[in-house]
């Protein structure tokens, strides 16, 4: 771990602990910042909060007081979960305080080279990819960000042989200041997050924010089939690796006769590749270009992504029974995620599809579920879901009360070659915590046939 006078002798606020506020309070008292603690939950609750205390860091929980922003601090670190037009957050901006997210710690403080993967679709998956081709190309990889694990506390324990391997959100980028990743991957740009950005402008600017800090001596590996995104970066610097799926681009990553190419070199054949899906292929080729970059042997490559079939949770097969292939992607919490999931297979499907009202409807999925030939509907959006499937000329459309029920009735309702997809094109707060609760009752519902 590097030493970072930064923040040495600077008065910072935590504002909101899980795990990245709980972890930057600590490294931050550590690099001998005066560190005070905000968060909403009660102390008596809020047993993160009491072992802060027991380290000699304040803590004030409760509520969050406006009059803190009056004791002079000169950093704030946010959770990237709590939005801009927070009180405090507003205060500190007027005051011209600077708001980062921890990963601006991560980099001050990590010896390793630092790769940042973002963009709307594909992180997860092409940051896992990376990781395994790195780790199996002797690269000494550690993963960490927006994937599950915070980004400074993995960077405390690496050293300058390790990669690290950096899944990062739109609200971690908005909080960035010296942040510079020497590879840095966008994998596209869609609309999402309005709510949380306020606009389709700021939320691409939060994610081309990757590249604001990185120079000539950086590699900014981006998606050439977007030209929204080609204009967004213009302005960096670092040197640009293009991928496609759709030409050739000779100074990056492509698709040529059935195979994957990198500046005109073999890499593997698309029939070695076990991943499905056409949009995949994107996240495919990023990782396959940043590896080049680092000099990953092919064979490295090849291996993994002849074993690899998914992360948990984005269209993760699960198992087949009975001829019947189930696959989880209950990470699809919009329709443009469920779109892709649909493109990934050309046989008749069932689809599991339904959560949380937003208030928008999904008649953009009408030209995607050609191959839908049964329709299973749960929760706040059944009725929305189902309007849609009428439309698209499915026949049979069926409600039931959630996922688990959704299980049997789609094997009931199935045949021998057929795929059983949960893909719900929403959020799964209506009746599940969380998008991987609902992906596991699934799973387990599955493994219950």
């Amino acid at each position: 771990m590097k030493s970072s006078v930064k923040f040495k002798h600077k008065k910072v606020l935590v504002l909101g602990l899980a795990k990245s506020g709980v972890t930057a309070a600590s490294l931050l008292h550590k690099l001998d910042a005066f560190v005070t603690v905000n968060d909403q939950k009660p102390l008596s609750e809020n047993p993160a909060a009491q072992g802060l205390l027991q380290e000699g860091i304040k803590v004030i929980t409760g509520s969050h007081p406006i009059e803190l922003m009056d004791e002079g601090f000169q950093y704030v670190i946010k959770n990237p979960g709590i939005p801009y037009t927070n009180p405090l957050i507003q205060k500190a901006l007027e005051k011209g305080i600077p708001v980062l997210t921890e990963v601006e710690l991560a980099y001050l403080i990590s010896e390793a080279d630092m790769i940042g993967i973002t963009g709307t679709n594909g992180k997860t998956t092409t940051t896992t990819l990376l990781f395994e081709m790195l780790a199996d190309g002797g690269q000494n990889p550690l993963i960490a960000g927006n994937i599950g694990t915070v980004a400074s506390e993995v960077a405390q324990e690496a050293g300058p042989h390790n990669k690290m391997v950096v899944e990062l959100s739109s609200f971690q980028l908005m909080g960035i200041e010296d942040f510079r990743p020497h590879i840095a991957i966008i994998t596209n740009l869609y609309e999402a997050h309005l709510d949380y950005h306020g606009s389709l402008h700021d939320y691409w600017q939060a994610k081309v924010n990757i590249t604001k800090n990185q120079t000539e001596d950086d590699f900014l590996i981006i998606n050439d089939d977007q030209t929204h995104l080609i204009e967004a970066v213009a302005h960096t610097k670092a040197q640009v690796v293009p991928f496609s799926t759709t030409k050739e681009v000779l100074d990056g990553a492509y698709i040529k006769e059935d195979a994957i190419y990198f500046k005109d070199e073999f890499i593997v054949s698309l029939d070695d590749i076990v991943l499905p899906g056409a949009h995949n292929l994107e996240n495919i080729l990023s990782a396959v270009a940043a590896c080049k970059l680092y000099d990953v042997p092919n064979e490295s490559i090849k291996k993994v992504l002849s074993v690899f079939a998914g992360v948990k949770h984005r269209t993760q097969f699960v198992k087949e029974v009975e001829g019947r292939k189930f696959y989880n992607d209950s990470k699809a919490t919009n329709s443009l995620a469920t779109k892709s999931a649909l493109n990934a297979f050309a046989g008749p499907t069932i689809l599991l599809a339904g959560g949380l009202d937003r208030g928008n409807d999904f008649d953009d999925l009408i030209p995607y579920m050609k191959n839908v030939s049964t329709l299973i509907v749960f929760g706040e959006t059944a009725q929305k879901l189902a309007e849609t499937g009428r439309k698209a000329g499915i026949k049979s459309i069926i409600t039931v009360d959630n996922v688990e029920k959704a299980v049997p009735v789609a094997y009931e309702h199935s045949r021998a070659g057929d795929v059983i997809l949960l893909s719900p094109a929403c959020a799964s707060w209506d009746q599940y915590r969380t998008f991987e609760e609902r992906g596991d009752m699934f799973i387990d519902a599955v493994h219950m046939l």
